[in-house]
C-alpha cells in the first residue's frame, strides 16, 4: 500500500491544499473608465446653460468644445470595451454640438444688431450733417458774392458760377433745365417735375483728381430730397475715373422734384469725397 507524499506536518489522510504552489490566480476585473463619458455630459449641460445667456455664449462655447473632446474619446472607450457608458458619452457629444450651434448664433445676432445700430448712427449723423449745412438767409448787408466757407456752412453759389479750391480744382454746376425721362426712367414719380444740370471739374491742380466720389444731393423748395432719375436716355451719368492736371470731366444729373416744391433746387456736393469740403448751388428751375 502507497502512502500519499504530503508536506512535512501534514496529515496525510486530510484534505489537499487549496492551492498548489506556482500555480496561476485569475485576473482580478478591470474597472469600467466611465470618466470622460460623465464629464462629457456634465460640461454639455452647463454649457448649454451659459450658451442660451446673453453675454456667456463665449463661455457656453468653450464648455461646448470640452463636451465634444470628452464625449468623442469617451466614446472611443466605451467602443473599446473600456467604459460602459457609451450613451453617457454620446449625449454629451450633442450637447456639446447643440451649445456651440447656440453660441454661433449669438455671434450671428449681436454683429447683425452691432451692424445696424452703426447704420443708424451713420444715416443720423448725415441728416443732422444736411441740416447743419442749410445755407443761411442773406441780411440787409449781404452783398451777392460767394460766402466764405465754415465748419457748419458750405460755401452757396448761385447756379451757373464756380467754385475754386485752393489748389486749384474747379467746379461748375449750370442752371436747372427741365427734363423729360423715357418711358424705362427709374426714380421719377408720375406727376413730378425732373430737372437736369450738368456739372464741369476742372483740374487745376498739380495731380491727379479721382471723380468717382463726386455725386451731387439735390433737394426741393422745400427741403425734401430729390431721387436722382436713370433712364435710357442717360438722365443721369455718373462720374468715372481720373482727371490728369490741366484737365476737365463733365458729366449731367437729372432729379426728380415734388409738385408744388418744384420752382426752386438746391444741389450739394464735393469734388471728392472726404479730400473737398462740400458745396452749394442754388436758384430757381425755371
Amino acid at each position: 500500500m502507497t502512502m500519499p507524499t504530503n508536506a512535512p506536518g501534514q496529515n496525510p489522510w486530510g484534505p489537499p491544499p487549496t492551492g498548489m504552489p506556482g500555480a496561476p490566480q485569475p485576473p482580478f476585473p478591470q474597472q469600467p473608465r466611465n470618466g470622460l463619458g460623465i464629464a462629457a455630459l456634465v460640461t454639455g449641460i452647463v454649457g448649454l446653460i451659459f450658451g442660451i445667456i446673453p453675454f456667456l455664449f463665449w463661455l457656453g462655447a468653450i464648455l461646448g468644445v470640452l463636451a465634444l473632446v470628452f464625449g468623442i474619446v469617451g466614446h472611443g472607450r466605451a467602443r473599446k470595451g473600456e467604459a460602459t457608458n457609451k450613451g453617457v458619452a454620446l449625449a454629451g457629444i450633442v450637447l456639446g454640438a447643440v451649445t456651440l450651434v447656440v453660441s454661433i448664433a449669438w455671434v450671428i445676432l449681436l454683429a447683425t444688431a452691432a451692424n445696424g445700430a452703426e447704420d443708424d448712427t451713420d444715416g443720423e449723423t448725415r441728416r443732422q450733417e444736411k441740416a447743419s449745412t442749410a445755407p443761411s438767409e442773406p441780411g440787409p448787408t449781404s452783398e451777392p458774392t460767394e460766402a466764405e466757407p465754415t465748419e457748419t456752412a458750405p460755401p452757396a453759389l448761385a447756379f451757373g458760377q464756380t467754385h475754386t479750391y485752393p489748389d486749384g480744382v474747379k467746379v461748375t454746376v449750370s442752371k436747372p433745365r427741365a427734363y423729360k425721362p423715357d418711358q424705362f426712367a427709374a426714380g421719377h414719380t408720375k406727376g413730378n417735375s425732373a430737372f437736369q444740370v450738368t456739372v464741369t471739374i476742372v483740374n487745376g491742380s498739380k495731380k491727379a483728381l479721382d471723380v468717382t466720389t463726386a455725386l451731387p444731393d439735390a433737394t426741393d423748395a422745400e427741403g425734401s430730397p430729390a431721387d436722382p432719375v436713370f433712364d435710357g436716355s442717360d438722365a443721369t451719368e455718373m462720374f468715372r475715373g481720373t482727371v490728369l492736371p490741366g484737365k476737365q470731366a463733365k458729366s449731367d444729373f437729372a432729379f426728380s422734384l415734388s409738385p408744388g416744391a418744384d420752382g426752386e433746387m438746391q444741389l450739394e456736393m464735393a469734388a471728392k469725397i472726404l479730400e473737398y469740403e462740400d458745396v452749394i448751388w442754388t436758384g430757381k428751375t425755371t
